[in-house]
């Protein structure tokens, strides 16, 4: 039965304990973790067992599960020490993940601008993008077998992997039954009609939707800028009833929103939950 979760780092609390316990007063199952919610930075090299020990607590004491923890760095980046200091950083998440039976470690494919990893680069669709980024997934993928985890790559239109079709080639190529796909329709376009932008959501599901490990949610407004899920044009009814049609029975994570937005958009996914 699909259900609900949002990013922890939505909320700035003081403590793990008090992130979990709001996210679940507001109805929320699960959270897309980050270890800034834990006072340790978004890549942490080192998590100690006192840290681990704590999310253990908050997570049974609230009752809000872990679906997946955010190791994102920019895999395609054009220094390689960056990379390699990403990877260090992933082994160390991919290990709390295994202690804190994580199953899904969360990534971001890349881009060859060199500041900010989420920043679309004309030469992002290289032959020496792909080649890069395959590097990258390859040596990842064996951290996450030694730790018995999955990894999740995101289609956003700012990275190497930038559509449905560009994920479903890697996931063919790497042939890894651990790399899988977080799902976010609001990253498949920035301007569409009602009709283009269900052609979008249908197709990808088509390519991806044996793959998809966890869904986002949120949201377009009609010039094209990300909005909190529930207040841009993307079609919620169409997409959670395609998303279900799909196979998929998993977590729903809303993120790009602000505290005071949350439960609001746990509303928002109840009523769109029930009607898929």
């Amino acid at each position: 039965m699909m259900d609900k979760g949002i990013f922890s780092k939505t909320f700035s609390t003081d403590s793990v304990d008090q992130n979990f316990a709001l996210i679940g007063s507001l109805g929320y199952q699960a959270t897309q973790f980050n270890f800034a919610s834990a006072g340790l930075p978004a890549l942490p090299e080192t998590i100690s067992p006192q840290v681990i020990a704590a999310i253990t607590a908050a997570s049974g004491r609230h009752h809000v599960r872990l679906e997946a923890i955010s190791a994102t760095f920019n895999m395609t980046h054009p220094d390689p020490a960056v990379i390699a200091s990403g990877m260090r950083c992933l082994e160390a998440i991919c290990a709390a993940a295994q202690q804190l039976a994580c199953p899904l470690v969360t990534l971001c494919t890349g881009t060859l601008d060199a500041e900010d990893q989420w920043r679309f680069h004309p030469d992002n669709n290289t032959q020496r993008a792909w080649e890069t980024l395959v590097t990258s997934m390859r040596q990842a993928l064996r951290i996450a077998e030694k730790y018995d985890v999955t990894l999740g790559i995101e289609p956003e239109l700012a990275n190497v992997i930038n559509s449905a079709k560009k994920a479903r080639r890697l996931i063919d190529e790497l042939g890894s039954q651990r790399l899988k796909v977080i799902f976010d329709p609001a990253n498949l376009f920035e301007q569409a009609t009602l009709d283009q932008q269900h052609t979008v959501v249908q197709e990808a599901l088509e390519l991806l939707g044996q793959d998809i490990a966890i869904a986002h949610a949120k949201d377009r407004t009609a010039d094209g800028t990300f909005t909190t899920a529930g207040r841009g044009v993307l079609d919620y009814g169409f997409y959670l009833k395609q998303l279900r049609a799909s196979g998929f029975d998993g977590c729903v994570v809303t993120h790009g929103l602000a505290a005071s937005e949350a439960g609001e958009v746990s509303a928002l996914l109840d009523a769109c939950l029930k009607m898929a």
